[in-house]
């Protein structure tokens, strides 16, 4: 089994093995992601990709304020399936790709680019570089960018995997000069395990 469909069965276990409110990042108001994405969608039509959205209630939010183009990708078919499950009807709006980020293309441009958490579980260079590939092909002038990731005092490791660490200075450099840092804070995430982890949120406008 090569490393990609590895972690595609990795992910799979992981959304089929226990339930949603279990994972160490469940969030039941992602209030966070709203609020930034309220303020930086221009419009309530602005397209709007989440990466990495697993079984994240943020589109039940999203479709909750009136939000009517959104993405969702995703490595794990079982995740996208319980977002299904879960809005019903609701699924039927809403685009879901079934993906590895790090092979994948864009085929259009989205006003928002929104990541809890993909992005610190590439390690390696290689994965790195195709994450930005892509955020640069799905991403146009005006594109607002938020991504999420363990902070610097965040945990090393996360759902039996190794993680990178990022400050929000780290994760301008990774960018690039198309992307300019304008917003950035800390979040204390507290699991339903009563951890607290400790994340960076930034936001980046692409010039």
């Amino acid at each position: 089994m090569n490393t990609l469909s590895a972690d595609r069965a990795h992910w799979d276990e992981v959304y089929s093995g226990r339930a949603e409110e279990a994972h160490s990042w469940f969030q039941a108001d992602p209030a966070i992601s709203m609020e930034l994405i309220g303020r930086y969608a221009q419009s309530l039509d602005a397209p709007i990709i989440d990466i990495g959205a697993g079984a994240s209630r943020l589109v039940d939010s999203l479709l909750a304020a009136g939000h009517s183009d959104i993405t969702l990708l995703d490595l794990s078919e079982q995740a996208l399936d319980a977002v299904r499950n879960r809005i019903g009807r609701n699924s039927t709006t809403v685009r879901m790709i079934a993906t590895d980020l790090r092979q994948w293309t864009p085929l259009r441009s989205y006003a928002v680019w929104h990541d809890r958490a993909v992005l610190h579980f590439l390690t390696d260079s290689e994965g790195q570089h195709a994450y930005v590939e892509a955020l640069t092909t799905g991403t146009g002038t005006g594109s607002t960018v938020i991504i999420s990731a363990f902070a610097p005092d965040g945990p090393e490791r996360c759902s039996g995997l190794p993680v990178r660490r990022y400050s929000a200075a780290d994760l301008a450099v990774l960018l690039g000069e198309p992307f300019d840092l304008v917003e950035c804070r800390k979040e204390e995430h507290l699991t339903p395990g009563g951890v607290t982890q400790h994340f960076v949120i930034t936001v980046f406008k692409r010039l």
